[in-house]
């Protein structure tokens, strides 16, 4: 099982990104996946989550009206469409495999995200 994201770098305010996420070893059609992110020196905090059939998505208040979560199943890929990006988004985000119960369970090793002029 195993969750690689790509798409990180340098963009400047008011830019955009576009995270992926790319899954194996597992059926990825069957399991909601989210993102979340860790600024330096804050805890880890949840910024998109999306069900396994991608009808559902949620997002944290900070994010919500300029990311976008998405998924294509045929491809076994999550995205994270980040847009009018702030120096407060400066993180490295994670791609996670939530539980049944709604847990994150697998981690990727994390993509760095820096906002700055």
């Amino acid at each position: 099982v195993q969750l690689v994201e790509s798409g990180g770098g340098l963009v400047q305010p008011g830019g955009s990104l576009r995270l992926s996420c790319a899954a194996s070893g597992f059926t990825f059609s069957s399991y909601a996946m989210s993102w979340y992110r860790q600024a330096p020196g804050k805890e880890r905090e949840l910024v998109a989550g999306i069900r396994s059939g991608g009808g559902f998505t949620n997002y944290a208040d900070s994010v919500k009206g300029r990311f976008t979560i998405s998924r294509d199943n045929a491809k076994s890929t999550a995205y994270l469409q980040m847009n009018r990006l702030k120096p407060e988004d400066t993180a490295v985000y994670y791609c996670t495999r939530l539980s049944y119960g709604g847990r994150p369970e697998v981690w990727g090793q994390g993509t760095l995200v820096t906002v700055s002029s």
